[in-house]
């Protein structure tokens, strides 16, 4: 399905406009496919949106008239991401699915995840590709500080705290990984469409 049918658009301004599709892996792979196809000033996916900014309207709905939905965007690179699973919320997790922490971890590290997008803060991204049966709630109430480097779950989303701030998700563990350096290229190491693996610290 290509065309009208597979996004909503939305007047952002002078100069943007926001893309709804239909979940973060759609958006991503829109995001990379308008990347490559024009110039613009900013492409930014989101959990179920792309926004665009600054380009050519005509070159825009070209672009938006080539891309074809079904196509996964292309690998982008893999980072492993070493944990020490000693989280505060690991046993909770583990209740939730039935499971023991021993088998939380081995199902954490079994999975290949892609930055979808990123927010909330610098380099805070949310990485998808938890299946739904393993969905978590977060927290009642959040806690007030999270540790920089926290690996963490809320719903279908796995992610890793790049500074320390006030957070709801779930803990498994935690990684001495730099999530956000401002004098790196990209500053994100998880930039969206990054192939994410976590792997256990021994």
């Amino acid at each position: 399905m290509t065309g009208p049918a597979a996004y909503h658009p939305v007047a952002c301004g002078p100069s943007a406009l926001l893309l709804e599709v239909a979940d973060a892996v759609t958006a991503l792979a829109l995001a990379e496919h308008l990347r490559a196809t024009i110039d613009a000033t900013d492409v930014v996916p989101g959990a179920r949106t792309v926004l665009v900014d600054g380009a050519a309207p005509a070159a825009l709905e070209a672009a938006l008239s080539r891309w074809d939905p079904a196509v996964d965007p292309p690998d982008g690179p893999l980072v492993e991401v070493p944990v020490v699973y000693d989280g505060a919320d690991l046993a909770s997790v583990a209740e939730l699915w039935g499971c023991t922490t021993r088998e939380v971890v081995e199902r954490h590290t079994s999975l290949e995840l892609v930055s979808a997008f990123c927010g909330f803060a610098p380099g805070f991204a949310y990485l998808a590709g938890l299946p739904e049966e393993w969905a978590v709630p977060r927290l009642d109430s959040p806690r007030t500080r999270v540790p920089a480097g926290s690996v963490a779950l809320a719903g279908t989303w796995s992610a890793v705290y790049p500074t320390a701030s006030p957070g709801g998700w779930r803990l498994l563990g935690r990684t001495d990984l730099t999530l956000w350096d401002h004098r790196r290229t990209p500053p994100a190491l998880l930039a969206p469409g990054t192939r994410v693996v976590f792997r256990e610290a021994r």
